[in-house]
């Protein structure tokens, strides 16, 4: 038990230091043209029950039906649990920050337009995920750190309208739909 302990401690400090690493670098180019046709969604599902509200995106942004995909987020969960979306957790932490879950490999084998962030903690699952995860456009809370999103929307965390509405906003003037 000690020490498994001691190994996960090394393993945070492991996916720490490539964080670090990772933010340094300048973003990962991906080569789409502009406008919206997928995104990928990083919801932290502790805080922000309703995860499957992103997928009023589709009809918002007029996507087609599989243009969305969401990766949720728990601290602890079961995995005999039935869950709406795909979920991974701090037990998923591998070393030199890799997570081991096939959902996230399944997450991060595709390119999107536009990555949400739709998450207000400092967590390094996440911010790993994030990342790591292909996106011409990254979106997120102010609460982060801002090497992480693109284009940083201060509006209340579970108020999802309200984020909608100024997420279109923003890519409209941005002339992304």
């Amino acid at each position: 038990m000690f020490l498994k302990g001691l190994q996960d401690k090394f393993k945070v400090k492991s996916g720490l230091k490539f964080l670090q690493e990772e933010m340094e670098k300048p973003p990962m180019a991906v080569n789409r043209e502009k406008g919206i046709s997928s995104i990928g969604c990083i919801v932290d599902v502790d805080n922000f029950k309703n995860a499957e509200a992103f997928y009023e995106l589709i009809d918002e942004f007029s996507l087609r039906p599989n243009a969305i995909k969401i990766i949720g987020y728990k601290r602890e969960y079961d995995k005999n649990s039935p869950y709406a979306i795909q979920i991974f957790s701090d037990k998923d932490l591998g070393w030199k920050g890799v997570i081991e879950n096939g959902y996230v490999l399944e997450f991060l084998g595709r390119e999107y337009d536009l990555l949400i962030n739709y998450y207000e903690e400092d967590n390094l699952m996440m911010k790993l995920l994030s990342v790591k995860t292909p996106a011409r456009l990254k979106v997120g809370f102010g609460t982060l750190d801002p090497k992480i999103n693109d284009l940083i929307l201060n509006t209340p965390y579970k108020d999802f309208k309200v984020f909608k509405g100024e997420l279109k906003k923003y890519l409209k003037v941005l002339k992304e739909l």
